[in-house]
């Protein structure tokens, strides 16, 4: 005798009769595309194999860059005591998120270009999302901050030591690890929570939210809703914070009476200006653009500007046309060969 049971499928709306006997093979089946996944497959910028090559050195040569140029910062200003200030203090921790930010994805490129196998491991692919927003928030978290430092200083020059004391830049910094920290942790878990189809193809060179989420077979919405919430309100937090510091900035530099003083005023927030635009400009096209209009290609292009050309050009905007910068520079040279 067949027994019958009324089972609504995927399709909205579509209801069948499904044989009692039938209903436990068609469960298994949809059982075994959901099960549970072991590792991923990282596509990378480009399947042509003549293309490979000349990506290693590509990348591999920017990523040297980005990792010599930020350590020398780090060292010039901890080893000169007259750098010791809340500027430079800002531009260690920058410096310091810009050599782990670029680190988190770029050598398991390179790695994956060398051994030619395209494999990451499923908790090795969550570790590295979570770095990945860990440092790339912090990024955005220490340039609003260093956008405060700059209206302190150009807008209330005679009140700058008092207000930037050391305990409010530790505080500010603080503040910054441990919100991108637990952000990031959120994140994580809750794209861990999800289920993935059969296909584990990533068509991007490292984890990235976004396409880890469209290889979902389970309901997205609450990672999506968390992404452009608690995303989102980060994100105008740094945005507003830059604005409005800015805006003050530009109105304080108008009103000084010399062009000399002018130009002097804002050369010291020129740089930090066009690197706030490259890194807020290319992140928003990635992650807030409409799905409708993303494109992988589009999208993993805009992810190398500012996951690998912004750290690269952090110590040559901000730092290695910094008078100060380079004197400690000599000095820390100058130094070692004496000892040697």
């Amino acid at each position: 005798m067949a027994y019958f049971l009324v089972f609504r499928v995927h399709n909205a709306g579509l209801i069948s009769l499904i044989p009692l006997s039938q209903l436990s093979a068609y469960r298994q089946m949809e059982w075994e595309n959901l099960t549970s996944v072991s590792e991923f497959f990282l596509l990378g910028l480009s399947a042509q194999p003549e293309q490979q090559e000349v990506l290693f050195g590509l990348f591999l040569s920017m990523y040297l860059i980005t990792v010599a140029g930020n350590l020398l910062i780090i060292l010039a200003i901890t080893a000169d005591a007259q750098l010791h200030t809340p500027m430079y203090f800002f531009l260690v921790n920058l410096s310091l998120a810009d050599t782990c930010f670029v680190s988190t994805t770029v050598p398991k490129m390179l790695a994956n270009i060398w051994i030619q196998n395209q494999v990451i491991s499923y908790a090795g692919c969550l570790s590295q999302l979570y770095f990945f927003l860990l440092f790339g928030m912090l990024e955005a978290f220490l340039l609003a901050v260093m956008a405060y430092d700059r209206y302190v200083a150009i807008c209330h020059p005679l009140h700058y030591i008092m207000v930037m004391s050391p305990g409010l830049c530790v505080c500010l910094v603080s503040a910054s690890w441990i919100v991108t920290a637990l952000s990031s942790l959120l994140h994580t878990l809750l794209l861990d929570s999800l289920s993935f189809c059969a296909d584990h193809e990533i068509p991007h060179f490292f984890c990235d939210i976004n396409p880890l989420l469209s290889l979902s077979c389970t309901d997205p919405f609450i990672n999506e809703l968390v992404i452009f919430t608690i995303g989102g309100l980060t994100g105008l937090v740094c945005v507003l914070c830059l604005i409005i510091s800015y805006t003050y900035i530009f109105s304080t530099i108008l009103k000084i009476p010399s062009a000399q003083g002018k130009r002097k005023a804002f050369s010291t927030c020129s740089s930090h200006l066009s690197v706030v635009s490259l890194f807020f400009g290319t992140s928003f096209c990635v992650y807030f653009s409409p799905p409708s209009t993303r494109s992988v290609q589009k999208g993993a292009v805009a992810s190398v500007m500012y996951t690998v050309v912004t750290p690269m050009l952090n110590p040559f905007i901000y730092s290695l046309r910094n008078r100060d910068i380079k004197s400690s520079l000599r000095k820390v040279i100058w130094v070692r060969k004496i000892h040697s």
